[in-house]
């Protein structure tokens, strides 16, 4: 009984199990990175969500616009925010090779 205990404990004390684990690379579990699939999941969410919401924030700012109740600046930020959320993917890959990553 006791040497059965104690061969189990030399087979998890050695090192050839993890070795061999590590050099089978179809063993690894991990597919891919949680937080990259998070995050694009969050990315297609927000521009389901913006999409309509921009539609309707260009036909009110033409209405405003057509009734001459409108602050041009109002109109300007609204092109920068459609223009930074829709462009957001290909802004962050001009940064990431700006910084070479």
């Amino acid at each position: 009984m006791k040497s059965t205990v104690f061969s189990r404990w030399i087979l998890l004390r050695s090192r050839w199990p993890w070795a061999l684990l590590l050099a089978v690379p179809s063993l690894s579990w991990a597919q891919e990175s949680p937080f990259l699939t998070g995050a694009t999941s969050l990315q297609a969410n927000i521009l389901a969500w913006m999409t309509p919401l921009a539609i309707i924030l260009v036909m009110v700012l033409g209405g405003m616009a057509l009734a001459n109740r409108m602050s041009w600046a109002w109109c300007l930020c609204a092109i920068l925010g459609i223009a930074l959320v829709f462009g957001a993917p290909q802004i962050v890959t001009w940064v990431r090779s700006l910084f070479g990553v």
